[in-house]
């Protein structure tokens, strides 16, 4: 292997984060989030990873719940976004896929499907994020008839998801979580049996009255703290990922003189400039900005000039020892991809997930 951008994926520390999940709630079941690739930590890997950890897995579509049945992982999937074409009933209906249904589309494509297994449906309602579930005046209705449905498996978990629950501050999801329970209070009116799910990574941290019978962590599995401002559990939970990559080339160059595409950055003194084979094709952020940091030898060495396709370029200078070959850390262990992602007017959650695939990624523990 000659090119040195590489991601190092530890897989203790997503054992232990998802440990710490459990104990916060020991009550609950388990949906373990691994879409988009895992977000960026490669599917199948985690997938292996944490199936004796976890009961489900979340995914966002059914090809990524193929891979990891293809792999020969057998815990089920939940296709967190639901069907997209009727065929995939049964598909899901043969491998023990679960299903979100929060449309009518989905609840006609599985009342007339011809499948020989029931399917466990996650059923959604819109609590106040606006972008899937059913909304209240077709709740009650649509749930009685796939509870009488033969296709569908009981019990139903009733699912919603938080629009602002990473902003501890904001009053917004405990208000959701009122809005949830008068909805589950109307459904249970009579002897019917049903789950529930509420909590995503911020809720099931911050936010305790919304554990139920299923929570559904992502991000936090990786090691990445879900909220807006600095939280206690950015001390409990282990980062993940450890994206890296060499320096190779060095130079010196005056006060005056600029660096890279557009000479956006001019060193204002005598300045050693590092060049580092990392880009945006390896999906670091081509938005990050002058003074975004990496770490050279346990020091800060900060982004100077545009990021490239393959090459980025830091300061160097108050490195006492430097040399073509030390290694970069681009984020991880002690350079929190949160912390990057404000350089870049981003969140962690994207500047992981766009990894790109020329980028190897290597496991570990």
């Amino acid at each position: 292997m000659s090119r040195p951008t590489k991601v190092i994926v530890n897989r203790q520390a997503i054992k232990n984060n998802l440990a710490l999940a459990n104990s916060l709630a020991p009550t609950s079941k388990f949906v373990s989030v691994i879409k988009a690739n895992a977000y960026g930590h490669g599917l199948i890997e985690i997938a292996k990873t944490l199936s004796d950890s976890t009961e489900a897995f979340g995914v966002a579509c059914i090809e990524e719940a193929i891979s990891i049945r293809n792999a020969g992982i057998e815990n089920p999937i939940l296709l967190m976004e639901g069907l997209f074409t009727e065929d995939e009933l049964q598909v899901a209906s043969e491998k023990n896929f679960w299903l979100m249904v929060e449309n009518k589309f989905h609840v006609d494509a599985l009342l007339s499907a011809k499948i020989s297994t029931p399917i466990k449906i996650w059923f959604g309602i819109d609590t106040g994020m606006h972008r899937l579930g059913f909304q209240q005046n077709s709740i009650y209705e649509n749930i009685k008839i796939l509870e009488s449905s033969t296709n569908v498996k009981k019990p139903i978990v009733i699912a919603s998801h938080f629009a602002n629950a990473d902003d501890l501050s904001s009053n917004f999801t405990q208000i959701q979580i009122d809005r949830f329970d008068k909805h589950i209070s109307n459904i249970k009116s009579d002897t019917s049996i049903y789950e529930e799910s509420l909590s995503n990574s911020a809720g099931l941290l911050g936010w305790v009255d919304s554990h139920r019978d299923w929570e559904r962590p992502g991000y936090l599995l990786f090691g990445n703290s879900p909220f807006m401002h600095s939280h206690e559990t950015e001390k409990l939970l282990e980062p993940a990922m450890d994206f890296k990559s060499k320096i190779i080339s060095i130079r010196t160059i005056s006060a005056g003189e600029s660096v890279g595409y557009g000479q956006n950055w001019t060193a204002k003194r005598k300045t050693k400039i590092a060049t580092v084979t990392v880009g945006y094709a390896d999906g670091y952020p081509r938005n990050a900005k002058n003074g975004t940091p990496t770490l050279v030898n346990n020091k800060t060495c900060p982004l100077v000039g545009k990021v490239s396709m393959d090459m980025i370029t830091i300061d160097v200078t108050d490195v006492c020892e430097v040399s073509i070959g030390d290694d970069v850390v681009l984020w991880g262990h002690d350079l929190p991809v949160n912390k990057i992602a404000k350089y870049c007017d981003s969140i962690g959650w994207e500047l992981l997930s766009r990894i790109t695939s020329r980028v190897p990624r290597f496991y570990i523990n």
